[in-house]
């Protein structure tokens, strides 16, 4: 009887430890369906069990940035790397960070850091192109931002604001053909883009 009583314990403490488990929120779905605060909470426990815990620090570092902690993403993502100093995910979420915070030079390293190591189908190539090019409009190198936006738009072809940022870098570099057809491929994606119509119509305007 006693040994009876000591199976039905320990089948108990199964079943309670498994509906536990079951009923952990994962950080990745949490993060993809947009709850970003309640993401970085999972991630903070599960890297207090674990503090060498990387994914919990990419995931943390995304839904930091999503949810505009860029000083705090910052700060995790350097953590992140003292664990795991290569993760190529957290060198780019780093420069996502210090993009956004201002720090062109330290975002712009990361970014080419980031592409110079990460394979050609890299989740994020895209993505770290398109931000290299932005830092390059905000220090008016306007040839440099169109060949890092060429590079962005040939991965991500359908995101028409990356096309308009690719005619707007042409546009101020006076490459106006060029500047043209990017404006043209963001009305193809989405006809009703404001600043797509508007920069054709002044690259128009120029060719006239």
């Amino acid at each position: 009887m006693k040994n009876k009583k000591i199976v039905i314990l320990l089948t108990l403490l199964s079943i309670s430890y498994l509906f536990a488990q079951n009923q952990k929120q994962d950080a990745l779905v949490l993060y993809h369906n947009g709850k970003y605060r309640e993401s970085v909470q999972v991630c903070e426990e599960e890297i207090k069990e674990n503090p060498n815990r990387v994914e919990s620090y990419v995931v943390m570092c995304w839904a930091l940035v999503k949810n505009r902690q860029y000083a705090e993403a910052e700060e995790r993502a350097l953590e992140g790397l003292n664990v795991s100093p290569y993760d190529l995910r957290l060198i780019e979420v780093l420069g996502e960070a210090k993009y956004f915070l201002g720090k062109n030079s330290g975002a712009m390293e990361q970014f080419q850091k980031y592409v110079n190591s990460a394979s050609e189908s890299g989740a994020r190539v895209g993505i770290a192109y398109y931000y290299m090019g932005e830092i390059f409009i905000r220090q008016a190198r306007y040839q440099h931002a169109d060949i890092a936006l060429s590079s962005a738009v040939k991965k991500e072809p359908l995101l028409d604001t990356w096309w308009v940022r690719l005619g707007y870098a042409r546009e101020m570099a006076g490459n106006y053909y060029e500047a043209m057809n990017a404006y043209d491929e963001a009305l193809r994606l989405n006809s009703s883009s404001v600043d797509a119509s508007r920069g054709r119509e002044r690259v128009s305007a120029k060719l006239q």
